[in-house]
């Protein structure tokens, strides 16, 4: 596979993510009260992840900043691995499929990183307004934006089962968007196709 063909499936995973996630920031009020329920298993709504993966914050008044910083180095490496693996000729398009998902993605959460908290006021109680002159962050601060939910099951855990034993539980209870999904369907492929991914072609 071609760089320009890598570039193109990155360039529309961004674009894809990007207008999905301004549309839902501009017309969504934050939390679960202006959801919309395509299905019983799937709803839309919005959400803002302050942290990492499953919202996990790095405490501290830099925190954010670090993380924000970390993944500008991360992409940076990824974009990289991306060109490598083009140049050599010999790498399988399994793997070169995978690394571009995986780029935009990750590049995608980056871009509401440094740029959603000067480029949007808040969500809480009204609808955020794009290019505000009351943004709600500042530089390399923003929120990033989550949309997509599917809480394909719930019930509470048998009375006998360890630790969780009568709790009630939701399957699958995180909320993501586009570029999350690029990322794990990038590493699915690396896996699940391990040895296409990184078989060379002499």
């Amino acid at each position: 596979m071609s760089l320009r063909k890598a570039y193109l499936i990155v360039f529309i995973i961004l674009l894809i993510d990007q207008l999905s996630k301004i549309y839902i920031k501009t017309n969504f009020i934050y939390g679960e009260s202006g959801q919309i329920d395509v299905a019983d298993w799937f709803k839309i709504l919005l959400i803002e992840n302050e942290g990492m993966a499953w919202g996990t914050v790095i405490p501290g008044i830099y925190g954010k900043l670090f993380l924000t910083v970390f993944r500008l180095v991360a992409v940076t490496g990824i974009g990289y691995w991306l060109w490598d693996s083009v140049e050599r000729k010999h790498s399988s398009n399994y793997l070169i499929v995978a690394i571009s998902l995986i780029l935009a993605g990750a590049f995608g959460n980056i871009i509401d990183s440094v740029f959603y908290g000067v480029i949007f006021d808040d969500s809480y109680g009204h609808l955020a307004t794009l290019f505000t002159d009351k943004p709600y962050g500042t530089w390399f601060h923003g929120k990033v934006v989550d949309m997509l939910y599917f809480p394909l099951f719930e019930g509470n855990w048998p009375s006998w089962f360890p630790i969780w034993g009568g709790d009630h539980f939701k399957f699958f209870n995180a909320i993501f968007n586009i570029a999350d999904m690029a990322i794990s369907t990038g590493v699915g492929i690396l896996l699940v196709f391990n040895k296409k991914a990184f078989h060379h072609h002499h």
